[in-house]
This record gives C-alpha cells, sequence and structure tokens, in this order.
C-alpha cells in the first residue's frame, strides 16, 4: 500500500569532468551547481524543462488563467532552486515564485530571477532588511509594523508582504480570530503594501470548509471597509484536485509544478495531467556473479539460490535514495527493469541482472524518472515509500542536469 501524504506527515550550466571509461560523454550541468569535478560514476539528477511549462500549462488550464504562486521550496523539490527560478521565471502564468529558506530567496535574486518573490519562512530584523534590500516579499504573521516602518524609512518606500492567517492548520500565521485588527494596523501604515493574504488548509475535509469561509469572512469584511488585501490563496497542490472552492485570486501549488500526484488517488481522477520533471540517474560501477549461497548486504539481507549476476550501483541514501527502495523498488537499465536486493547503504545500491551477464559497467541506471512505471510515484508505491522522500531528500550536492 502507498503510502499517502498524510502517512508520510504523521510518520514523520559547466561540464562536469569526462567519463573515466572510453565512450562515456561529458555531462552538462546547470552553473550552480559546477565546482568541484564530479566523477563521471557519481549519481545525478535530470531537470526537464518542457514538463515543468507542461504542468504550469495544465494547472492554468484547470484553474481557468487565475495567476500562481509557484512553490519551489526545499531546493526546488529536489530539482535545484536557482533551476527551477529560471525557467518559470518565463512563463507568464507563474505570478511568483514561493520559498521557505532566506538563502533560497536570495539564491534565487543571485540567479537572475525576476519574477516576485516570495520568502514564507522565519526571519529576524536583520533578516527581513536583507530580503526587502532584494526586492523579497516577506510573509507577515508576527507584529513586525515598526519595524517595517524603520525599513521603509531607509528605503524612502513602501515593502510589499503576504499576510499569513491561521485558519485553523495551527502551524505558523495569525490567529484568524485577531487577524482584523492585525490586517488593519498593516494597512494603514505607508510603509506597507499588502499584497496577498493566505493561509494553509488542513487537508481535512470538514476544517478545510472551515478554513475557506473563515478566510473569506475575514478578507470579505476588510474589502467592504476599503482595505487593500491583495489576492487571497489558499490552494496547494492538494487543493487542485480537492477544493476548486479555494482557487480565490491565485493559487500555490508545488508538487504539482514538478508533475507529481501527491495523493496517489489524484492521478487517475484525470483532472490534470502531470508529467515528473526530475530524474535520478547513476551508471553501474561494478558487475559480479554470485555463486548459490553466495550474499549481498549488510546483516545477508540477500542469498543467491543460484549463480546469479549482481550490478552495484553508486546511489544510496545519502544522495537521497530512500532506504525503502530495497523492499520492492525496480531499477531500469538498457530499457529493462531490475529489483533493487539486499539493503540501500550510504552510497550503494544493488540490483539483481538474472542468470545473465545483461548489463556491464559504465550503463545507465534510472531509478526514477518520467515513463510509466518508473514515475516516482511508481517507485514510491513498489516499496511502501512515500513520494516525497524521493524528491525533497535528494542531496543537493549532486549536479543536476538541465534538459
Amino acid at each position: 500500500m502507498t503510502r499517502s501524504r498524510r502517512s508520510f506527515i504523521r510518520a514523520g550550466s559547466g561540464l562536469v569532468a569526462g567519463a573515466s571509461l572510453a565512450g562515456l560523454p561529458a555531462r552538462r550541468v546547470a552553473a550552480q551547481d559546477a565546482g568541484p569535478t564530479h566523477s563521471s560514476f557519481d549519481p545525478w539528477i535530470e531537470v526537464s524543462t518542457d514538463r515543468l511549462r507542461h504542468n504550469v500549462a495544465q494547472i492554468q488550464r484547470l484553474v481557468r488563467s487565475r495567476p500562481i504562486m509557484a512553490v519551489i521550496k526545499n531546493d526546488g523539490y529536489g530539482l535545484g532552486v536557482a533551476n527551477v527560478g529560471r525557467i518559470l521565471d518565463e512563463e507568464f502564468a507563474v505570478a511568483g515564485l514561493a520559498v521557505v529558506k532566506l538563502h533560497e530567496a536570495m539564491a534565487l535574486r543571485e540567479a537572475g530571477v525576476e519574477k516576485p518573490v516570495l520568502l514564507m519562512g522565519p526571519f529576524d530584523e536583520q533578516n527581513l532588511a536583507d530580503a526587502v534590500a532584494r526586492n523579497i516579499m516577506p510573509m507577515i504573521y508576527t507584529p513586525v509594523g515598526d519595524v517595517l516602518d524603520r525599513i521603509a524609512a531607509r528605503r524612502q518606500r513602501s515593502t510589499s508582504i503576504h499576510v499569513c492567517l491561521d485558519t485553523g492548520m495551527g502551524r505558523v500565521g495569525i490567529p484568524y480570530a485577531e487577524a482584523d485588527g492585525f490586517i488593519r494596523d498593516l494597512a494603514r501604515r505607508p510603509s506597507v503594501t499588502i499584497e496577498g493574504v493566505m493561509t494553509t488548509l488542513a487537508e481535512d475535509p470538514e476544517l478545510d470548509v472551515e478554513q475557506l469561509r473563515r478566510l473569506l469572512q475575514l478578507t470579505d469584511a476588510l474589502r467592504a471597509d476599503g482595505i487593500e488585501i491583495g489576492r487571497r490563496h489558499a490552494a496547494s497542490s492538494f487543493g487542485l484536485f480537492q477544493h476548486p472552492d479555494a482557487f480565490l485570486d491565485m493559487v500555490r501549488p508545488g508538487m504539482a509544478i514538478f508533475g507529481i500526484y501527491s495523493e496517489p488517488q489524484f492521478r487517475s481522477l484525470g483532472i490534470l495531467d502531470l508529467r515528473p520533471a526530475v530524474s535520478l540517474k547513476a551508471r553501474v560501477a561494478y558487475v559480479k556473479q554470485l555463486p548459490a549461497g553466495g550474499t549481498a548486504g549488510y546483516n545477508k539481507a540477500y542469498v543467491a539460490t543460484e549463480p546469479t549476476w549482481l550490478a552495484t550501483l553508486p546511489v544510496g541514501h545519502a544522495d537521497g535514495w530512500p532506504r525503502a527502495a530495497a523492499s520492492g523498488a525496480r531499477v531500469k537499465i538498457n530499457g529493462q527493469m531490475y529489483p533493487v536486493i539486499a539493503s540501500i547503504s550510504a552510497s550503494h545500491t544493488i540490483v539483481e541482472i538474472g542468470r545473465e551477464r545483461r548489463v556491464a559497467m559504465g550503463d545507465v541506471a534510472t531509478m526514477f524518472d518520467w515513463e510509466d512505471g518508473s514515475r516516482p510515484e511508481d517507485v514510491a508505491a513498489s516499496c511502501n515509500g512515500s513520494v516525497y522522500d524521493l524528491t525533497m531528500h535528494l542531496n543537493p550536492l549532486l549536479p543536476r542536469v538541465v534538459i
């Protein structure tokens, strides 16, 4: 049984050096990832520009051309925040980019991204001043009006913000019962321009309805009194499938931008044709034949019942390839799927090839990509894992290849 988003939450452009084997090509990666020389056998991540754009178009069609605030937190869901930012910066449907960490917001500006950037994470006064200096909008839910006044006085212009309401999620946000006075105080300050009011749905059928009611009741009253509150937004990727009533003035998807269905049942609904924009690959580092009775992995996790060829891949849980993959996942090599066996170590994965030697050192192995049968959702389902583990936990030091 595939672990859903809910069960997951509850459970807790330069050149890389040429290959050392003849005939193995060098790989082109994004400039942000160029640096120390990588081995040609190091795992790498491929980013599909066309699929990202396809997913944006799908979302825009569904929400009837409402603007999209694209959430590209956690290193762009594994694709590299600057890579994704540069691609989406050219998409008319994308009104802005949202991240949680200040360093990711800064990285977007350093990468030349010009669209509005929303910082949804916490900050101190100096962080806030640094962010505003780079034209980064803070998400506000604490009493920082006086700080914004001081920043505006130095800059001689107002600061654009989004106000975050806690309508029932209980994570961050000004409690909705206290939000009316909070927003009115911000709105009266010349130092502040409210660009949006937002909330996060708890993804509970009953509570979501009440959360939307609270958001609309509050913001309708403010607008009736002439308070400018900008765009209201609440729908995440989950909301695209479950809450068309939450599309409001703007939508705020994350996982859907990257072509991944956050819940298994969403894939069969026909609402969105999402195409994964990410793949994880490595080259076969070693091929050997185990005799009958031979073992592989820690604690003799695998025992060969007959002479069997195995391939070792230089990718492990330190790279973001989860330990759960040894419980049923399959890896694609030369168009064929082979089972992952034994145990996933920090830097190695072993796959069973079978009675015949069908692969060779240097062959490309695909852990997941955009093809049916090897999509991230397929891999997660095969090993009762979470699709979030396959993207958000990818090692940020791995090379990213932008296709």
